[in-house]
């Protein structure tokens, strides 16, 4: 039997838009709070290629952390970068 799913919080759901440019991703598979090696590989990468950071990062997270093991967790890292 599958467990009806509660609308109750849905207010507390919002759906932004926003413009991020140019960006550079990588995939995490790991507990969030070891993703900074990850995090500094890709500022590295984008350095190395040329370009400077431009503002925060995101994540996008595709595993859900109440079902999935904290080793398994997938999470898509964006940093937006400009040219020099």
């Amino acid at each position: 039997m599958q467990a009806k799913k509660d609308p109750a919080s849905l207010h507390l759901c919002r759906l932004d838009h926003y413009t991020e440019g140019q960006c550079a991703q990588i995939q995490h598979v790991g507990p969030y709070d070891q993703e900074g090696p990850t995090v500094e590989r890709l500022h590295a990468a984008i350095l190395a290629e040329g370009y400077q950071l431009a503002g925060k990062h995101h994540e996008i997270y595709l595993s859900d952390p109440r079902r999935t093991a904290p080793e398994k967790l997938k999470t898509v890292i964006r940093m937006p970068y400009s040219t020099v």
